[in-house]
């Protein structure tokens, strides 16, 4: 399982990136708690801590598969861009 730690990025943008990913994608809050960004229910659960005007502004992401890995940490340095590239 491979970790990044995102910060200030669009909410869809990320939403998209993690659409694209083939395994579960982890995200693990300040308090422990382990919600699956594949989930749309974890995924309101799990964003809406730690989104502010719309962007995620930090948070610890999980991957299970490191080619997903590698995607979410482009896409942190990177943004839309890489989104493109992968359509």
């Amino acid at each position: 399982m491979s970790v990044t730690e995102l910060h200030n990025v669009r909410l869809d943008s990320f939403i998209e990136a993690v659409e694209q990913c083939k395994g579960n994608v982890w995200l693990i809050t300040d308090e422990g708690d382990k919600l699956n960004l594949k989930s749309r229910f974890c995924q309101i659960l799990g964003l809406a801590k730690i989104v502010e005007g719309g962007k995620i502004t930090d948070a610890k992401i999980y991957c299970e598969n490191t080619d997903d890995f590698s995607l979410l940490f482009r896409f942190n340095l990177y943004g839309d861009k890489v989104l493109k590239e992968v359509r």
